[in-house]
């Protein structure tokens, strides 16, 4: 059955992609229709005629942690996961990764904050809220015309989150101290590294899916923190694996007491 209207809010794919991404329609203008992932961190526009209508996807289950609070032996001690701080430039994106915390009972504070102005507020935030691990994301884009991939001038936002980064580290320089996980679709990876983030996307400019960093995030605020995170066991949890993110080793955030 051919779909003959495609209106604001509708669910569609690309033909010419082979269907592989979900987007939603935001807006249309001039015979365009201007496009979000429902999961990967992408926008896009496109002619109707390449678009196919298609169902709302159901909530992503694929992406579980590896464990949660809830799944932690009852036993004599007790446990307090690290906490995370997690910045974002995408309101939907942000619930869908504070929804994913609480599935897996880890403390998160969300704040919807623009990627050009990530670097004047993050220092504040640290400083009221104090977490273990901050998460600075939203939107980005490598753009292959301009150029080389190694000129930060031919990406959406990656010297916003360069930026972002900086003013963290500025706050604390020790990564044991703050993990950072920094980045979105085919960012620089090796300068949000060279900043200061433990982690960051993307390896090979690929797009990333929207929970990649809180994937990360739970995996180091569930770990304990005498034991090391298994760096390449975490990386595969993501939807790209090695390609969408990639990081220094360390240890985990999680402290263990006793009694409970």
């Amino acid at each position: 059955m051919i779909c003959l209207e495609i209106n604001k809010g509708d669910f569609v794919t690309r033909k010419s992609y082979n269907h592989d991404t979900v987007f939603k329609v935001i807006s249309i203008k001039d015979g365009l229709y201007y496009l979000k992932g429902v999961e990967v961190r992408l926008y896009a526009d496109s002619p109707f005629s390449d678009l196919v209508k298609c169902e709302k996807p159901r909530e992503d289950d694929f992406f579980k942690g590896e464990r949660g609070t809830k799944d932690i032996v009852k036993d004599d001690y007790f446990y307090l996961p690290g906490k995370i701080l997690h910045i974002d430039g995408d309101s939907e994106y942000l619930d869908k990764c504070l929804k994913f915390y609480k599935s897996e009972g880890v403390y998160a504070i969300g704040k919807k904050i623009k990627e050009e102005d990530m670097y004047e507020q993050v220092g504040l935030l640290l400083k009221e809220y104090k977490p273990d691990i901050l998460i600075i994301t939203g939107h980005d884009a490598y753009y292959k015309k301009k150029g080389s991939i190694k000129d930060n001038e031919n990406y959406k936002n990656t010297k916003n989150f360069i930026k972002a980064v900086k003013a963290a580290r500025n706050y604390e320089k020790s990564h044991e101290k703050l993990v950072i996980i920094a980045g979105a679709c085919q960012s620089n990876y090796e300068e949000l590294i060279m900043a200061g983030a433990n982690f960051a996307s993307s390896p090979k400019r690929v797009n990333i899916h929207a929970l990649d960093p809180a994937i990360i995030a739970v995996t180091i605020a569930l770990t304990e923190r005498n034991k090391e995170v298994d760096l390449k066991s975490t990386l595969e949890k993501t939807k790209y694996g090695k390609d969408g993110m990639g990081g220094i080793m360390g240890n985990g955030l999680m402290y263990v007491g006793y009694p409970r």
